[in-house]
């Protein structure tokens, strides 16, 4: 089938918004010229699609009730059985709601992509049902992913499993309630800005961000290339590390992965924490926000790990806070060219795209009234950045993000780990409904001052529980060297092992 050609007065129109108006004589030539790159396009629409098959049977699935879903952790319900044997047989999965599965529902928690089906399985539910699990739908996450709490989700807001009414946490909020409250063994959550860790600091559960790249994104909808990251939520560390040996590893379709080392996760369990060098990171117990109850839980954590033999000792690194202002300009720029006016997808990298949604993303623009605030927020400053000063600050952020890595990189040569609180506060009470666009959007972002540095940077980060307070969890973020999750499982088994999160 022919692609629509440009008609004299439409292409004139693009020249003069591409600055370089052209005469009707020189319209009609470069139409003629056109011809040949237009056949090539008719090529390109006949040919079938080249995505990975769907292995797996699976229904389309439902919709839950209200009744079904208590916490509003599911967007949809849909029972995919893997392989028979393998090293999650028996284990049951959620997907947050970004990620891929063909033939079911995904709306990314936004009301401008409902409807939307994907073709094909990304490469992390392929390998998860191979490895025997059974997914058991999608777990609701925040719009676009843009948000630290639970309450911009579409269609309904997230609610804590320990606390109806508050903040799960974000943006993979359902894929930790559901863990939290066992609805399932194991969730795959996604982090740009603390988007795993956050929700598990909120909910209880053990939340792991990779070192960027180790785990393929293909297949899941990006925000920004140099800022996502997929991985594990758990309600254990054996199971948080035999899920990330599963997903763990090159796919060939990524670009976000350069020559990712795979560890053996599991064999660092046993090893416990004696001799283990932990930098008490000073400026995470710092911002603005911080409550000193947080505080004084993750100490008496930290106290903990030293009891077990840990070597611990107080490290600064300034660069921290420099690391969570860089995410300003490489977020918001980065995510109105690659997500909005990239239609999810952008240029310049080969891998695995997904038409169908760019098709369906671009659709945003006749939906602008429905994004929410705090994506609204992140495109505006991100839109100005680009008007008025041409990516210059998205590129000499890239550029800070090395000096920023290489502090962290110094600190972790003194250090086997670095330990802070994950968030400043605990769950915070979803903002009421017709409140102003202040409190919604402080109540998005209030709690990411910890974690973005680590998006920024890549290295592996890692929440675990580590105690209570005023009945809700709080999260205990271990950092380490760059493809060293083995040490964090390590120095997480020593604390799970010998406490019990819920008494402390």
């Amino acid at each position: 089938m022919a692609i629509k050609r440009p008609t004299p007065a439409e292409l004139s129109a693009i020249a003069t918004e591409l600055n370089m108006p052209l005469s009707a004589e020189h319209v009609g030539e470069y139409l003629a010229l056109m011809q040949a790159s237009f056949e090539a396009y008719d090529l390109v629409d006949e040919l079938p699609d080249f995505t990975p098959p769907v292995r797996y049977p699976r229904s389309a699935g439902h919709r839950p009730t209200a009744a079904e879903n208590p916490l509003g952790a599911w967007y949809q319900r849909a029972e995919v059985q893997g392989a028979s044997e393998g090293p999650l047989a028996g284990r049951s999965v959620a997907l947050k709601d970004n990620i891929a599965l063909a033939g079911v529902a995904m709306m990314n928690g936004a009301a401008p992509l409902e409807g939307f089906v994907p073709a094909f399985d990304a490469t992390v539910v392929s390998r998860l049902l191979d490895a025997g699990a059974t997914i058991l739908g999608k777990a609701t996450c925040e719009h676009y992913c843009l948000s630290g709490g639970s309450h911009t989700s579409d269609p309904a807001p997230v609610h804590n499993p320990h606390r109806h009414g508050y903040a799960a946490g974000g943006s993979s909020s359902g894929s930790a309630a559901l863990v939290a409250v066992g609805e399932v063994d194991l969730a795959v959550g996604g982090d740009q800005g603390g988007s795993i860790r956050i929700p598990s600091s909120f909910c209880g559960t053990y939340g792991m961000k990779p070192t960027h790249g180790l785990v393929p994104y293909s297949g899941i909808m990006a925000i920004e290339a140099t800022l996502d990251h997929v991985g594990p939520i758990t309600r254990n560390v054996r199971d948080n590390a035999l899920m990330l040996q599963v997903m763990a590893g090159a796919d060939g379709l990524d670009p976000r992965q350069s020559a990712p080392q795979v560890d053996d996760y599991c064999s660092y369990l046993d090893r416990g924490v004696a001799g283990l060098r932990i930098g008490v990171l000073q400026e995470g117990f710092s911002l603005p926000n911080q409550d000193p109850r947080v505080s004084d839980s993750v100490n008496q954590a930290i106290a903990r790990l030293q009891a077990l033999g840990a070597q611990v000792e107080p490290v600064s690194v300034p660069e921290h806070g420099l690391a969570g202002a860089l995410w300003h300009p490489i977020g918001c720029e980065g995510l109105i060219m690659q997500m909005m006016h990239g239609n999810g997808a952008g240029f310049n990298w080969k891998g695995l795209y997904d038409v169908g949604l760019l098709d369906k993303q671009a659709g945003w623009r006749q939906h602008a009234e429905q994004l929410s605030a705090s994506l609204k927020l992140c495109m505006l400053v991100g839109q100005f950045g680009l008007n008025h000063y041409h990516g210059r600050y998205y590129a000499k952020a890239q550029n800070l993000a090395r000096l920023a890595r290489r502090a962290y990189d110094n600190a972790l040569q003194r250090f086997d780990l670095l330990v802070l609180p994950t968030t400043p506060i605990i769950a915070q009470p979803h903002p009421p409904a017709g409140c102003s666009i202040s409190e919604y959007v402080g109540r998005a972002l209030e709690m990411i001052g910890n974690t973005s540095a680590q998006d920024i940077t890549g290295h592996p980060a890692m929440s675990i529980p580590c105690g209570l307070v005023d009945g809700l969890p709080v999260g205990l973020m271990l950092v380490a060297g760059h493809h060293r999750e083995g040490t964090l499982y390590q120095a997480a088994a020593a604390f799970e092992a010998a406490h019990d999160w819920r008494a402390l």
